[in-house]
């Protein structure tokens, strides 16, 4: 459960487990919407990790970047120097296991109800 509580002005915060996460339209914190994106990109930068460190190759120098625009999600990787080219097109099928791009590409339903 996502329990979301309301700590002033434009705040929007929601328990995650044991943690918080803020979120303000001000900007004094992220958006939720950035947040969305955020979690996009992390979810990507996770999948990128998780398969160079799978293979013992070091990942200094690893990098994930993502740019959006209304209608696409580029996300960019950029491997550590050094890396393997065989598996070039094997981390780009990586990358794109992310839990986060395969519910957007095939989302869950919504329902709102009142409690």
């Amino acid at each position: 459960m996502y329990d979301v509580t309301f700590p002033g002005g434009l705040g929007v915060d929601v328990a995650v487990g044991a943690q918080t996460v803020h979120t303000d339209q001000d900007g004094s914190a992220p958006s939720p919407y950035q947040l969305f994106l955020a979690s996009s990109a992390t979810c990507a930068g996770f999948y990128a990790l998780r398969f160079c460190q799978e293979r013992q190759i070091a990942t200094d120098g690893l990098r994930v970047t993502m740019t959006h625009e209304p209608e696409k999600i580029a996300i960019a990787v950029t491997p550590p120097p050094g890396f393997p080219e065989k598996y070039r097109d094997a981390l780009v099928r990586a990358v794109d296991q992310c839990k986060v791009k395969r519910a957007i590409a095939h989302p869950p339903a919504f329902e709102t109800t009142i409690a």
